[in-house]
């Protein structure tokens, strides 16, 4: 089986229970995916498949052969990282780290969703196609990602910083 994970090509033989979780940690050592709680409830394992957001431990590896997998360690250009992991080291939008790469890659799935005009459950106008980006979009969007340490108002601040001027249009 072959799959682009952050811009590689990687082939291996897997069984075709094994979750895309499994995949990048144990056969690709891509470790900064994060197995919490391994049920899609925390979002810790979110990475971003054809830029969409997904929960990596709810997706088996053999349905997204051939797609493009984006994980936080391909977010990053060389040394210069990206945007909102810049944003969270100034904001503080972290404590322990384990929820963070979950976090930051739903953030950036989520700049992509306000781009295309998808609606959340508090979007007021269901049929525009130009969604406000505001804090309580931002925390709708992002009630996925769960922090155990409660690092909360420093994710939304890193967020917003990170993603308003490029989405709010």
């Amino acid at each position: 089986m072959k799959w682009t994970i952050n811009g590689q090509v990687r082939e291996a033989e897997v069984d075709f229970r094994t979750s895309l979780l499994d995949l990048l940690r144990e056969r690709f050592q891509l470790s900064g995916t994060k197995k919490g709680c391994n049920q899609g409830a925390c979002g810790a394992c979110t990475v971003l498949l054809d830029g969409r957001r997904i929960n990596a431990c709810l997706t088996l590896a053999a349905q997204v052969q051939g797609r493009e997998i984006t994980t936080i360690e391909g977010l990053s250009d060389g040394e210069a990282l990206h945007p909102v992991q810049v944003a969270f080291v100034e904001h503080d939008g972290f404590q322990c780290g384990y929820c963070t790469p979950g976090q930051i890659c739903s953030a950036v799935g989520l700049a992509g969703e306000l781009e295309r005009g998808w609606p959340s459950a508090v979007t007021k106008d269901l049929k525009t196609t130009d969604v406000a980006f505001d804090r309580e979009e931002l925390r709708e969007r992002m009630s996925g990602n769960l922090c155990r340490c409660g690092a909360y108002n420093g994710i939304v601040d890193a967020v917003s910083e990170a993603l308003g001027e490029e989405v709010r249009r």
